[in-house]
């Protein structure tokens, strides 16, 4: 069971690497990167290229560890009592399996990814230690352990929002997604936009990366950003001619695509205005 890529990610080797690393030990794999670097995507691809299926646990600033294992619903039960149903003597209609009992009762080896775990709270990685490193936990309600059938293929992505435990981090293997670099980046514009014209491509990506690399910059477009950019510039039919500036602005066409917030605009207009008063 081997990770190589699919025709729809472009996977570096470093990635591919780590991810097949992650299966051998049967740890956790931890994904940090910027937004948009295809976090995310990389998990939907490694259930695809492997034939497996795919449980997403997406993790909001709310998100309690308790929820991914389940959640006891006492207050439906009381009601449930107090109307006379018959079911409120079996406690295991009021339990709801979160993502991990999922992943754990499945048949065959699933994909679990944890999107985006530094949103939660800091105690949140802590809290899921014991029960990603033995694949089981304890059902209080019902008297019973929950123990994985097939260990789970774990992906856990991080934007880096805070920093995660060291209890944490010992058990998990780690890859930082590097931005991708022009080449990288032009692999990845011809999956979602086959076909686009090679001066197009150039010259655009050629302005995307001198934005991402204007200093003072507070928010970079992300490859994310830049697939939306190209698909705006082929649908209004643009080519490498149109993209030129002509001076007036420093700001490339439909920028708001790319620039997400007021300082960014500004900035760029500040340089085009001090370009023209050196002339």
């Amino acid at each position: 069971m081997r990770f190589e890529g699919t025709d729809a990610y472009v996977a570096t080797d470093d990635l591919t690497i780590a991810v097949n690393a992650a299966v051998t030990l049967e740890r956790p794999l931890l994904v940090k990167g910027e937004p948009g670097t295809g976090k995310t995507e990389l998990a939907k691809q490694v259930a695809t290229s492997l034939g497996l299926e795919m449980i997403e646990w997406n993790i909001k600033s709310t998100t309690r560890a308790q929820q991914g294992l389940y959640e006891y619903d006492a207050v439906s039960r009381l009601r449930d009592s107090q109307l006379g149903e018959e079911r409120v003597h079996d406690v295991k209609n009021y339990i709801k399996k979160g993502k991990l009992w999922q992943a754990f009762e499945a048949d065959k080896k699933v994909v679990l990814l944890i999107d985006e775990i530094d949103k939660a709270d800091i105690e949140f990685p802590n809290d899921l230690l014991q029960e990603l490193d033995k694949m089981e936990f304890f059902v209080y309600e019902t008297d019973q352990t929950i123990k994985a059938r097939q260990r789970p293929i774990v992906i856990i992505t991080s934007n880096n929002e805070k920093e995660l435990p060291d209890a944490f981090l010992r058990r998990c293997f780690f890859h930082y997604i590097r931005f991708p670099d022009m080449e990288t980046m032009k692999q990845i514009v011809g999956v979602h936009h086959p076909g686009i014209k090679e001066k197009l491509l150039t010259t655009a990506l050629t302005q995307f990366f001198e934005i991402r690399d204007q200093q003072g910059l507070k928010k970079k477009p992300s490859t994310s950003e830049v697939l939306d950019w190209l698909k705006l510039l082929l649908a209004e039919d643009m080519s490498a001619e149109d993209l030129k500036r002509d001076g007036a602005t420093a700001l490339p066409k439909l920028h708001g695509a790319l620039l997400k917030n007021e300082q960014d605009v500004h900035l760029f207009e500040r340089l085009a205005f001090m370009a023209r008063g050196q002339r």
